[in-house]
């Protein structure tokens, strides 16, 4: 504690010596990340779990990785649902859909997926107009822990009415509740929408492209770096979409101060979806 009686508060300097030790150590580079997002989270760690030192934070991360891995969790922000912002899941429907009908082999790239509701919610979306069978999800995330859940398929019984009252709101044509069993207060998605699915952790900072696809969603990661890094992942995604690719970013996220904004078209600009062009 400091001799106010409060517990500690990082600086910017303490932050880079931690960030440097975490690099070397485990290969995470948040260098390029928003460094006033990154001081909120990591203070509200810190102040949570009540340490009351720098040398006790920083021991702990270099030498417990449960805790390093409890860490990422904390700092790499993790909140989604199922349709979450419904109109944008419509706008796919209308918009995008129709163009994937045309290929033969639809691949998807869902970057930093967390715990997977959206992933989850675009296979349903992708049934019920006939292209599960021909599509692959491909799910992404720098947590391994989130991936997991990810990958299990199962979500709180608790939150299938406001998921419902989501999909509804997205254009759904079926009862939600056919793509889910419940047990023990948990909703089971059905295996036929997960078999669609590839997990794999993936880092944006630092990993390359690793297939070409017909449409890159990347909802509310961007805003958490600073531009130089935005710029990097942007090019990325350019360079990992199909000619005709569909990018789908987050509400507050864009391109159009990047250097690849003129490769691509708006297709709805309030819900931020923009196509490749030829």
């Amino acid at each position: 504690m400091n001799k106010e009686g409060n517990f500690i508060s990082l600086e910017d300097d303490d932050i880079f010596l931690i960030l440097a030790e975490i690099l070397k150590l485990y290969g995470y580079d948040f260098s390029n990340y928003s460094k006033a997002s990154l001081r909120r989270r990591i203070n509200r760690i810190v102040n949570k779990e009540k340490i009351v030192s720098i040398a006790e934070f920083r021991y702990k991360l270099v030498n417990d990785e449960l805790y390093f891995n409890h860490f990422l969790e904390e700092v790499t922000v993790n909140v989604t649902e199922m349709f979450r912002d419904p109109h944008f899941f419509k706008s796919l429907r209308e918009n995008v859909i129709p163009i994937l009908t045309n290929a033969p082999l639809i691949r998807i790239w869902h970057a930093g997926c967390s715990t997977g509701e959206e992933v989850y919610s675009l296979a349903i979306l992708l049934k019920e107009e006939g292209l599960l069978e021909r599509s692959l999800l491909y799910a992404t995330d720098i947590n391994q822990n989130v991936l997991e859940t990810a990958q299990s398929g199962e979500f709180s019984i608790e939150s299938m009415a406001e998921y419902t009252s989501n999909y509804i709101e997205s254009g759904g044509k079926k009862d939600f509740s056919s793509y889910y069993s419940s047990k023990y207060g948990k909703a089971i998605f059905t295996s036929e929408l997960k078999n669609r699915m590839v997990f794999s952790t993936h880092n944006l900072v630092t990993d390359q492209s690793f297939n070409e696809f017909n449409l890159i969603v990347c909802r509310n990661v961007l805003i958490y770096f600073n531009p130089l890094l935005q710029n990097k992942v942007v090019n990325l995604f350019n360079d990992s979409l199909t000619d005709s690719g569909h990018l789908a970013l987050g509400s507050k996220e864009s391109i159009r101060f990047t250097t690849i904004a003129s490769n691509f078209k708006n297709v709805d600009s309030k819900q931020k979806i923009w196509q490749k062009k030829k």
